[in-house]
């Protein structure tokens, strides 16, 4: 496990490797926000801002997604894994919007978490970008950074390693860390071929130094 130091020296490469990262979903409010999250559960951003591109000029408010039959919601959807249970959590989800919460969508983790289809990862990635509330969302990205380089153990739960970097990050940290963890596992340790021989985190990485080794 890093130490302190070590983990500040990470944060700090993250940060001059990517330090313009961010959310990467095509939104224009929370709302639209919150949609194209839950789409992209298990799915990649490039093909929910494909599919968002046409669906957000159809429903733009929550009343639109509920006032349509569920068949033609999953058909706009259709080319997004999951798209049947996607679309039957947006409708309920949009429904608890306008009848819960006067068509506004909640501003705090908690809340967002009542909603239909909407886990921690999801709510935390919708309080931080779209109400700035401090958090950090682990997605498959930042917990294959944080277990190779040793900020978290192998055998941690997703919560175990959300909860380890809310210890370790200083908490005004907490959402460009995220996004940066993301881009580093996205563009740079990718999960089947990480860029190892050029990577500044090498002599801290443990799953690094074992390929370098099969290497030579």
């Amino acid at each position: 496990m890093l130490n302190n130091k070590q983990i500040r020296r990470c944060l700090d490469v993250f940060a001059e490797m990517f330090p313009d990262a961010k959310g990467e979903l095509n939104h224009s409010n929370p709302f639209e926000l919150l949609i194209a999250v839950v789409l992209s559960a298990q799915c990649t951003d490039k093909l929910v801002n494909k599919v968002t591109a046409t669906l957000f000029k159809k429903y733009q408010k929550p009343e639109d997604y509920v006032s349509v039959p569920l068949e033609e919601l999953q058909n706009d959807i259709r080319s997004i894994g999951l798209y049947r249970n996607k679309a039957k959590n947006i409708q309920k989800l949009c429904q608890a919007i306008i009848e819960d919460y006067d068509g506004k969508v909640p501003e705090t983790r908690d809340e967002l978490m009542k909603l239909a289809g909407v886990g921690r990862k999801t709510a935390n990635v919708v309080a931080s970008i779209a109400f700035n509330e401090p958090a950090i969302a682990v997605d498959t990205h930042v917990e294959r950074v944080s277990k190779r380089l040793g900020i978290c153990r192998w055998k941690d739960s997703v919560r175990e390693v959300e909860e380890t970097l809310m210890r370790k990050v200083p908490k005004e940290e907490w959402t460009i860390t995220h996004h940066r963890m993301i881009f580093f596992g996205r563009y740079h340790c990718k999960a089947r071929n990480p860029n190892c021989p050029e990577c500044p985190l090498l002599d801290l990485c443990r799953e690094g130094k074992k390929r370098m080794k099969q290497i030579s």
